[in-house]
């Protein structure tokens, strides 16, 4: 079992920037693909970014550029950067830890709110 908790969320005005972090319970984060998702309420989850075991990182078309996914396999963290936010990137943010169907697991959210 693997316990996922993310923090860094909040309102920040357009253009501004964010950190989340995601830290996770256990000794085998360096084995899992990270992945970032958000949801708007109403809407399906959809994935934002993420990074395999061995750092290898990709973006949705609407995030990149603007998006950086990173991992510290020695704090248990995986980060997410985001700058040059915009309203439309107001969601929830969901970390999440996958090694399988049998084997994934998520972190409760984070609000990111863009807004002036």
């Amino acid at each position: 079992q693997v316990q996922l908790v993310e923090s860094g969320g909040g309102l920040v005005q357009p253009g501004g920037s964010l950190r989340l972090s995601c830290i996770a319970s256990g000794s085998l984060f360096k084995f899992y693909f990270m992945n970032w998702y958000r949801q708007v309420s109403g809407n399906e989850r959809e994935l934002v970014a993420k990074i395999t075991p061995g750092r290898d990182a990709s973006y949705a078309d609407f995030v990149k550029d603007r998006f950086t996914i990173s991992r510290d396999n020695t704090k248990n963290t995986v980060y997410l950067q985001m700058n040059s936010l915009k309203p439309e990137d107001t969601a929830v943010y969901y970390c999440n830890a996958y090694r399988g169907a049998k084997d994934e697991y998520w972190g409760q959210g984070t609000q990111v709110t863009v807004s002036s």
